[in-house]
């Protein structure tokens, strides 16, 4: 019994070496084909995340010509204007011309307030000449929405109350004695048109009374 044991044995062992034998060719003919031994089974199968392009939303915000403020914020926005929208802060006219209108500003451009004579802008932004600063300030503001197709040669009457001669011609458009050098910014209450000079409203005229009564 023991011999006949290990025989059967043995013959179970063959057979079963035969039968894998048959069984791996057929494996490998199902087996895919292509460069998988030279890839992991996880770099094939696990998704690669690719950074995502940036999108103009995604860029650093900057001043949208389609977003359209009043005419302060505008002017605000550009980033050429500063001092005149310190100024007006400090003459408490934004509030008032960010509401109503429609407004037409000749607004210096920053470069023009620093042209100024040394130390005017800083003693117009004193409280004790806001009066002062006012009167400047009105002076470069028109009633209206006054395009550069509809400027035309003449006075134009300002908030200030006095006028400033505009003089329209094929060499552009000046303002008194500044020219406008880049025009019709349009704003939601009015447009504002680039100047590079600080135009002076007229100096009072002392009264006559005031000499004699000082006598």
């Amino acid at each position: 019994m023991d011999s006949l044991t290990k025989t059967v044995k043995k013959f179970a062992a063959i057979a079963g070496a035969a039968s894998a034998l048959v069984t791996l060719p057929v494996f490998a003919q199902n087996m895919p084909t292509g460069n998988m031994q030279t890839q992991p089974p996880t770099m094939r199968t696990q998704p690669q995340v690719q950074p995502k392009p940036m999108t103009p939303s995604a860029s650093p915000s900057r001043t949208s010509t389609k977003a359209r403020g009043n005419v302060v914020d505008v002017a605000a926005a550009s980033g050429s204007f500063k001092t005149l929208t310190a100024a007006l802060k400090a003459a408490g006219l934004d509030k008032a011309l960010a509401s109503g209108g429609p407004y037409t500003i000749f607004a210096p451009t920053d470069e023009a307030f620093a042209a100024l004579p040394k130390g005017t802008v800083e003693e117009l932004l004193k409280p004790e000449n806001r009066d002062t600063l006012v009167k400047i300030l009105t002076y470069h503001v028109v009633p209206g929405e006054n395009t550069s197709k509809k400027l035309k040669s003449g006075e134009a009457k300002t908030l200030e109350g006095a006028p400033v001669e505009v003089k329209v011609s094929s060499n552009g458009v000046r303002v008194n004695d500044a020219t406008v050098v880049k025009a019709d910014i349009q704003a939601s209450n009015g447009v504002i048109h680039v100047i590079n000079k600080v135009i002076m409203p007229p100096m009072e005229k002392p009264s006559s009374t005031s000499g004699s009564s000082a006598r």
